[in-house]
């Protein structure tokens, strides 16, 4: 049952481009159907957050519109983060008792403590630690991802791009009997995640040919991939990722470029291979899997996915959130070294 004190939070702000600050704030003692979570971990989504940043999200669209904590604009100052795993410390009077010092996780901002009800948490299950549960949103993204591409027996299978995502795609489609698989990777750590992980060969950029030579000439340096996926945040990258396509081969972009542009060479080797471009989205499911598949049940195969992967390893960094600025400017600049970063939160 609740108690009668407030809760001191500490907060993550995005207050201008290339400016946060850590905020206080008071929360009030549970209402009747909330809970108090105190977090343990909260994981960095490097790709997404730089673009909050940078100041370089659309400012027509709300944060995300399928999360109640990220639906507001994405106007300054504002608030971000979806990964926070944490213990109930507290519960309404309302609340089945069960909740009391449970592991959770929520797409929560980056803070201290939330309150929430139970609608808006998971359960983590037994045996998944802290540290892994993290991983729940980019996991999900990534089984996403593979059931929108749909790969099939022996197919030959690119992945360009080895952030967690990536990675994460990379580490699911090393279960499938593919014929090939490939990861596009710039950072030597994170190749060597990625042989880890059990993809068959990493390659860097400039180890493939120019893009748009391998566009003018059809050729692909022998890969004719029946399927690519195109995680690398990098809006040029769509370009290769075309390069490396066959006829009729699957492209499915799972980056989002926020308002950067991307100039895609769509008169050549695009049109003539009859290519097929599937924009990915893990706030919804796709149409075709509607009947059978709601977000439950993808939420269970995701945990099932953190089991079998144990995705702890891919953290590099864990530090408190008063470090914040520092990290976002280091990611900025993109200094080598970092995958997945958590915040860290225990006293």
């Amino acid at each position: 049952m609740s108690d009668r004190s407030t809760t001191h939070a500490s907060q993550l702000w995005f207050t201008a481009p290339h400016r946060v600050e850590v905020r206080e704030a008071i929360l009030p003692v549970p209402g009747p159907e909330q809970v108090l979570v105190k977090s343990r971990h909260s994981a960095v989504s490097a790709g997404t957050e730089l673009l909050v940043y940078r100041g370089q999200l659309p400012q027509s669209m709300p944060l995300d519109s399928a999360l109640s904590s990220l639906q507001s604009s994405s106007e300054y100052p504002l608030q971000y983060g979806y990964a926070c795993v944490g213990e109930v410390q507290t519960i309404g009077r309302a609340v089945d008792p069960d909740w009391q010092g449970r592991l959770v996780f929520s797409f929560q901002p980056h803070c201290s403590h939330f309150l929430a009800s139970p609608e808006e948490l998971q359960r983590v299950p037994h045996g998944v630690s802290a540290k892994d549960a993290v991983f729940l949103p980019n996991m999900e993204t990534a089984v996403n991802l593979v059931q929108d591409g749909c790969p099939l027996l022996g197919e030959r299978v690119v992945v360009v791009g080895q952030g967690v995502i990536g990675l994460l795609v990379s580490a699911i489609l090393a279960g499938y009997p593919l014929s090939m698989l490939v990861a596009v990777e710039q950072q030597a750590d994170r190749q060597e995640l990625a042989r880890g992980l059990g993809v068959d060969r990493v390659l860097r950029p400039e180890e493939l040919q120019d893009a748009a030579s391998i566009l003018e000439t059809g050729y692909s340096n022998g890969f004719d991939a029946d399927l690519v996926f195109e995680v690398s945040g990098d809006p040029a990258a769509l370009n290769l990722a075309i390069a490396l396509g066959g006829f009729a081969s699957r492209i499915v972009i799972g980056s989002w470029y926020g308002n950067k542009t991307a100039a895609v060479e769509l008169g050549g080797p695009a049109h003539r291979n009859r290519l097929q471009f599937i924009t990915s989205q893990v706030s919804t499911i796709a149409p075709a899997l509607r009947g059978r598949w709601n977000k439950q049940r993808r939420f269970e195969l995701a945990w099932e996915m953190i089991r079998r992967i144990g995705p702890g390893k891919l953290v590099t960094h864990t530090l408190p959130l008063e470090r914040a600025g520092e990290l976002y400017q280091q990611l900025h600049e993109q200094r080598p070294g970092f995958t997945q970063v958590l915040f860290d939160y225990q006293d």
